[in-house]
């Protein structure tokens, strides 16, 4: 196994997550089903729970989500996520935006398999999907930003040990997201989850955390309101299990569409539920018996100590990571490797994607994933680079990818080479290029589009374009297939959501046109609604944005900021002709959504989300 048994919860080696007893529950359980011992229903709430979950397709298709705690990943990890892809779904992976990976069109009896690989590994999917306690997200930067207050990595890891297999984790009204961020920029976006904790350093100077809760996107997006100024460190997991406490006993079982813990905090209201929270917080303090978090790490981490590995050769590189390209359905990564990219892509590659940590001689280097679509091959060569240039592990971002950090500024060059050979070298990291997207309409029961079709279109557009890069300061892109916001559109500069347009008896794919979205530390700013366009016009919808920007912002105003400020019914003027769409002037292709061959004919399904 790749997980050292050590009888600390922090540091590089950790314990494991997973448990074979969840996997052999699984088995057990999914025989009763199959013998008729339990509905389907019964079937479907404890497979969620289990990190399993059922795509559109009427085919034995599932899509399998593996929670990756904090972001971090070893190359072990690594290693057996390559070969889940490889065996069990179509040789690639996805990146969430909430540093899961999921695989899908995963055969249900393929799912006991999957997870014992990854299993032997550290990792699990229990509680990744369903009514439960999810994935516990941190700063991709924790441990190394210049910025941050304190490494916060410890803190929430320490919080998914506790809260993972809890009596409360899985038996809530509706889902649970939870989110640590230590830094003076929020990398994480703490403010739209039920739970955010904002590292700082106390006047005493011990650690603490400001607590935010009742965040949320979808049909309500709310920023979730201010819970503790400064609580000490110790006392998060009490913190964690009166809230979730208080959203067991008071929360609506009822009704999907309104169950999270955001809704019941608007019914109950504010005063009333920080009272509630207060009672329970007190209970778990003297009596519920739930401990302080009583670990002291260090404010940063040590550089790696042990003897780096040797990097495969660019030439070996390419030959693997193109010697079996994915197969789908739906849409696949594209692997073009470089074998010797020249001065001007390592030098703007530098520029965009690698940025100094606060240990000096040491870089921080962000690998670009469009769409975060990782190949099996991809995986591997990526956990050996991690053995060879960084710490052995690497850090899945928000924004759909990876960073490797320790590498030493010195290496820096060499790894883009590499990178490049795997296909894996593109800058433009945090730009308008690098769009954000949910799976969308290719496998996703509620996307109403295809998401991951527009998102192609974007990068590729924008990245034939650099003078459309260089114009846009600051601009972020998501994209939605469905107001659920998986995708994060609703705190993007520009976001997209999918929609549909009816024209006659037929359908026209569109988007909506969110601007001004984003997060700060004073919470989350939510995208206006602007316009609907078809989606063949997304393009133009980006270029007019862009050069809207360039054309009216003020001096050293960034887009983002422009955009929150600009009166919505403007942009809605600069884009008004995009959106006119009438059977007269309609063509062929405005009726296909894209990646798709057939006309458009939307179905959304029920959701498996709240089951």
């Amino acid at each position: 196994m790749s997980v050292t048994d050590h009888p600390s919860t922090h540091g590089r080696t950790r314990l494991s997550f997973a448990s074979v007893a969840d996997i052999d529950e699984f088995v057990a359980t999914l025989e009763r089903y199959e013998r008729g011992e339990m509905t389907a229903d019964e079937w479907r709430a404890f497979r969620l729970v289990r990190g399993t979950y059922g795509q559109r397709q009427p085919t034995d298709s599932q899509m399998l989500r593996v929670k990756v705690p904090q972001g971090v990943l070893t190359a072990d990890q690594l290693f057996a996520l390559a070969e889940v892809g490889e065996k069990y779904s179509r040789r690639f992976g996805h990146i969430t935006t909430r540093q899961n990976i999921q695989f899908h069109f995963v055969k249900l009896h393929d799912a006991e398999p999957a997870m014992r690989l990854l299993a032997d590994a550290g990792v699990t999917t229990r509680e990744a999907c369903g009514n439960s306690v999810r994935n516990i997200t941190a700063c991709a930067y924790a441990g190394v930003s210049a910025t941050e207050h304190f490494d916060v990595t410890p803190y929430a890891e320490g919080m998914t040990r506790y809260l993972l297999r809890h009596a409360l984790s899985s038996t809530l009204p509706r889902k649970f997201k939870i989110a640590f961020e230590g830094c003076a920029d929020d990398h994480i976006a703490t403010a739209i989850n039920d739970l955010g904790f904002r590292g700082h350093l106390a006047q005493d100077g011990t650690r603490a955390f400001r607590v935010t809760a009742g965040g949320g996107t979808a049909i309500l997006c709310k920023s979730a309101g201010l819970l503790h100024e400064s609580l000490p460190a110790g006392e998060i997991l009490r913190s964690a299990e009166a809230i979730l406490r208080v959203f067991k006993r008071l929360g609506d079982y009822q009704h999907k569409q309104r169950n999270r813990m955001k809704f019941m905090i608007k019914e109950i209201g504010w005063d009333r539920w920080l009272q509630e929270y207060q009672q329970e917080l007190a209970f778990c303090r003297n009596e519920g018996n739930v401990p302080l978090l009583a670990i002291d790490p260090p404010a940063t981490e040590a550089p790696p100590s042990w003897s780096r590995a040797d990097a495969p050769s660019p030439s070996l590189i390419v030959s693997r990571v193109t010697a079996v390209p994915p197969s789908g359905p739906g849409i696949t990564p594209t692997i073009a490797p470089v074998f010797q990219p020249g001065d001007e892509a390592y030098i703007r590659w530098r520029a965009t994607n690698a940025r100094p940590q606060k240990q000096f001689g040491y870089v921080v280097a962000t690998v670009t994933i469009p769409l975060g679509d990782l190949t099996s091959e991809q995986m591997r060569v990526v956990g050996e680079l991690a053995r060879a240039y960084s710490d052995g592990s690497v850090r899945v971002t928000m924004d759909q990818n990876l960073l490797f950090r320790w590498v030493k500024v010195s290496d820096l060059r060499e790894l883009h080479g590499r990178l490049s050979a795997a296909g894996l070298g593109l800058a433009e990291a945090s730009t308008v290029a690098d769009v954000a997207s949910c799976p969308g309409a290719e496998s996703c029961r509620l996307a109403v589009t295809q998401s991951r079709g527009l998102g192609k279109l974007l990068e590729e557009h924008l990245r034939a374009r650099p003078d459309l890069i260089d114009s846009a300061d600051g601009m972020r892109i998501k994209i939605s297939g469905c107001p659920n916001g998986c995708g994060q559109h609703h705190i993007a500069t520009l976001g997209f959501q999918g929609s549909v347009r009816r024209l006659g008896s037929k359908a026209v794919p569109q988007y909506f046109v969110m601007v001004g979205g984003g997060t700060t530390d004073q919470g989350a700013s939510f995208g206006r609604l602007a316009a609907k366009v078809p989606v063949r016009r997304m393009p133009e919808v980006v270029e007019r944005l862009i050069a809207m920007y360039r054309r009216e912002r003020t001096e050293g105003e960034s887009a983002p900021e422009f955009f929150a400020r600009v009166d919505v019914t403007h942009v809605a003027l600069e884009l008004r002709d995009l959106q006119k769409l009438t059977e007269a002037d309609v063509v062929p292709l405005d009726y296909v959504d894209l990646a798709e061959t057939a006309e458009f004919a939307p179905e959304v399904m029920d959701g498996e989300c709240s089951a």
